[in-house]
């Protein structure tokens, strides 16, 4: 099993990686086949199913669904012109593909949500369509968001099941699928999880291309950060919530200094360096999934809490944490989820706390078995969290909840690092935990807004 620093952490835009961004990017693989089909196209449908329908205005998954087929896509993606991109497809009624030119595309005709049951193969599941001058369809596929940005075709999604939580070994010198084979290579080897991971890593790129990729995804989450502390005014959506972030920000600098300010203060930075995230999220700013932009505050909170205010810290080691955050993310994705629609927040907030514990633990000089310990903790406690946004948006309660999961990231790592790393409850048995967890949650609590603070808190 492997999967990459930069598949676990991806730049995207908000507010979420499985109903934005998943969309966005199963819209330009359609192009792709489209461009590729010996068939003329003259026209473009779509339908939302499942979590995609429910809280699919919420999540703006009709926009970036739309916005796909017009070529837009999370990593490049310009507020600006897409926009105006929207505004053209409202007026003409056409989407100008990239190489496929004008295609009929009604938003309010061509565009579905199919609030029935789900469609069989994941929550998230959209079906695309490209039709001919008679309307009959001359292409369709299948498309199924997993979480994370990841997206799998239907065919896709079955050779997987198929194959189970493969024990193929990957082409890479440390190829551990779980975190008990995790030690035993660490232990073998003599070498850290961050020096594991980045061996890995090496069989597909170079150690300049590595570095410098890991560089920019936190020069990416940093400026999220600052952009979130600054921010100002409503986030969109209709709850009418309010940006705290830089008021929170405002307050704590007023009190520096002050003989008064009470220890337990340092939590308010943590929350404060996810909330900035997360509203800039919500406001459908630039993020790095981390593993999900739900979930996108926690790393990048943990990261500046270590380097702000702890002593030692230094930004050339900001590698070696994301290394070791993804290695566990890894886990997490591959024997359990990191979709809310499938497991809950547990698969959210809950993985990227148990990651965020795990690098935090491992700068501060953890063993390889106090890091798996600190995940652990940090996700056990997560343990059964429902995903229930109040209409749809991925912002109540998921915003303050990030700045929880930072708190109980930092509190999980200096936990581990009192003990010697053995402890009852192993990491691989958490994470299945969570998986089985999830699969026995009731569907109201998995993203689509029909159980929870969805339905009792007002929505207006």
């Amino acid at each position: 099993m492997f999967l990459s620093v930069f598949d676990i952490f991806k730049v995207g835009i908000g507010p979420s990686s499985s109903h934005t961004m998943g969309p966005m990017v199963a819209a330009a693989r359609f192009l792709e086949r489209l461009r590729a089909s010996p068939f003329q196209a003259h026209g473009l449908r779509a339908s939302l199913h499942g979590s995609l329908a429910f809280t699919g205005v919420g999540h703006a998954t009709d926009r970036a669904t739309i916005l796909g087929l017009a070529g837009f896509q999370p990593d490049t993606y310009d507020a600006e012109k897409a926009e105006e991109a929207l505004h053209q497809i409202r007026i003409s009624r056409q989407i100008e593909a990239p190489g496929l030119g004008a295609l009929a595309f009604d938003p309010e005709r061509d565009l579905t949500f199919d609030y029935g049951p789900a469609l069989p193969g994941h929550a998230n599941g959209m079906i695309l369509r490209a039709t001919d001058a008679q309307g009959d369809v001359i292409l369709q596929e299948t498309y199924y968001s997993i979480g994370g940005g990841f997206v799998l075709t239907e065919t896709e999604l079955a050779n997987s099941a198929a194959r189970g939580r493969e024990t193929t070994l990957a082409d890479v010198p440390y190829p551990f699928h779980n975190a008990a084979e995790m030690l035993r290579m660490a232990a073998a080897s003599g070498l850290s999880i961050a020096a594991m991971k980045r061996a890995n890593e090496l069989r597909y790129r170079s150690a300049a291309d590595l570095d410098r990729g890991m560089a920019q995804l936190w020069e990416v989450m940093d400026a999220c950060i600052s952009r979130g502390m600054v921010g100002e005014g409503i986030l969109p959506g209709g709850l009418k919530v309010r940006r705290r972030a830089k008021g929170i920000h405002d307050k704590l600098l007023a009190e520096r200094g002050l003989n008064m300010t009470a220890p337990h203060t340092i939590n308010d930075w943590m929350s404060l360096y996810a909330m900035a995230v997360n509203e800039e999220n919500a406001a459908g700013g630039q993020v790095v999934t981390a593993p999900t932009n739900g979930a996108a505050g926690v790393v990048p909170a943990v990261i500046r809490y270590w380097l702000d205010h702890v002593p030692g810290a230094s930004p050339a080691r900001v590698g070696e944490f994301l290394l070791t955050a993804a290695a566990i993310g890894g886990l997490c994705k591959h024997n359990a989820s990191i979709s809310g629609a499938e497991c809950g927040c547990q698969a959210e907030v809950g993985s990227a706390a148990a990651m965020a514990a795990a690098g935090l633990c491992a700068v501060l000089g953890g063993t390889p078995e106090q890091v798996e310990n600190a995940a652990e903790i940090a996700l056990e406690h997560h343990l059964g969290m429902t995903c229930d946004p109040v209409k749809g948006l991925v912002q109540v309660p998921c915003i303050e909840r990030n700045g929880l999961g930072a708190i109980k990231a930092v509190s999980a790592a200096s936990l581990a690092l009192r003990g010697d790393g053995q402890h009852l409850v192993s990491l691989d048995v958490c994470i299945e935990t969570m998986r089985q967890t999830g699969r026995d949650m009731h569907e109201k609590y998995k993203e689509t807004s029909l159980g929870g603070l969805a339905v009792n808190v007002p929505n207006c």
